[in-house]
């Protein structure tokens, strides 16, 4: 009987997982990643919330690898696969820095990869090469203080005079659009041409008529810089085109499905990095003679939050499988980035309520989490967008 019992498999709840889109070359990535995070960046994050991250955190980066980990090693890239960049997008959140994870997935996953996917091989030497590098930094302007989901509502216009584009409008809320050496810059090329009539470009943001009007005050992701831009006749060569003209629309759509299931990832880390603060706590604090975790509601509360992380997590896995697989999972990619986005919030929310008063304060982390996973709900397409989005998919 002895015998039978010993040879029973229990649970063992402590046991590292694996997921299957991982091979241990992804594992000791994010290893080397989480480290670097926790040594190099995490003791920097109180100080960087109040004078964001500085310049030399992509320069860093660049030197470790890690800003071109799934980009083509012709450019400088690690040749990786999309799951790289996955690994990236979680393993940073140990920086404890929102803003800062938000100012490297700009460039690793919003600016870039148009470059590379579009680009000529001489953008793609002036930009991509030497932002891999983090010796350049990227940016993309696409929201306007008058038009944010409403892409079709843009304003800026680029219009042609001779061999040359000029270009007048505004953006907003850009993430590193004080820093930034390029911005990749949606256009309205024809105005009456609709969905047709959009046009990307690279515009140094050096170019006389870029005004770095404003630094953005912000509820989170201090540690990041926001600006508000303004661009008054800057006068850019058709070499500056991005892509096809005409086809701008289309090539940020594309863009935006990658961004969107790198930004799921990141909501996934950070619910999971708050809960693993919460829980530490619920095993330290006590309240009527016994740790809190103890009382059955406050146990209840770590069940629940930890469902609807592995439920966000399995989706966003799943999903980024099959985006690596050269499928376009347009819906899912949407399900995923609605439902991480959530989560994200949720968890936060309940980690304070855990932490009680204490979780008010600022010096046991748990707001910044809470403020900064907020905008995952509004950035990169609002909850309201993702819905309509996955609505319509099924014809409706």
């Amino acid at each position: 009987m002895a015998a039978i019992a010993e040879s029973v498999l229990k649970p063992d709840f402590n046991a590292s997982r694996k997921h299957f889109i991982f091979n241990d070359e992804h594992e000791q990535l994010r290893e080397s990643i989480t480290n670097f995070a926790i040594k190099e960046l995490a003791p920097h994050a109180d100080e960087w919330e109040e004078t964001t991250f500085p310049d030399s955190v992509f320069r860093r980066m660049g030197e470790l690898g890690f800003l071109g980990l799934d980009k083509p090693e012709q450019y400088g890239g690690q040749g990786g696969d999309y799951f790289s960049a996955i690994v990236l997008g979680e393993a940073i959140a140990n920086a404890n820095c929102g803003g800062l994870a938000m100012g490297i997935a700009v460039q690793t996953d919003m600016a870039m990869p148009p470059i590379l996917a579009l680009g000529t091989e001489d953008q793609k030497q002036q930009w991509a090469v030497p932002a891999i590098k983090g010796e350049k930094i990227l940016c993309l302007g696409i929201t306007e203080p008058d038009a944010g989901s409403d892409v079709s509502g843009i304003k800026t216009r680029a219009v042609k005079d001779g061999e040359d584009y000029v270009i007048n409008g505004s953006k907003t809320y850009i993430t590193n659009g004080h820093r930034a050496d390029v911005i990749v810059l949606v256009t309205k090329t024809d105005a009456d041409a609709g969905y047709d009539g959009f046009t990307l470009f690279l515009v140094p943001m050096d170019s006389p008529g870029v005004i770095r009007e404003k630094k953005l005050q912000k509820l989170g992701m201090h540690a990041s810089d926001t600006a508000l831009l303004a661009f008054q006749d800057v006068r850019v060569p058709a070499s500056a085109v991005l892509g096809q003209i005409g086809k701008g629309f289309y090539h940020i759509m594309w863009e935006l499905q990658g961004e969107r299931l790198i930004g799921a990832a990141g909501c996934v880390a950070g619910a999971q990095k708050c809960f693993e603060k919460t829980l530490q706590y619920a095993h330290e604090r006590k309240a009527f003679g016994r740790e809190i975790g103890k009382f059955q509601v406050i146990r209840h509360k770590f069940a629940e939050m930890a469902t609807k992380i592995e439920s966000a997590r399995q989706m966003v896995y799943v999903t980024a499988w099959r985006f690596n697989n050269g499928e376009y999972p347009v819906r899912e990619i949407s399900m995923a980035k609605l439902h991480a986005a959530r989560i994200a919030v949720e968890v936060a929310d309940e980690c304070i309520q855990i932490h009680g008063g204490a979780g008010y304060m600022k010096e046991y982390g748990v707001e910044r989490i809470w403020r900064d996973m907020r905008l995952n709900r509004i950035g990169a397409g609002t909850d309201e967008i993702m819905l309509e989005v996955i609505g319509r998919s099924y014809g409706l």
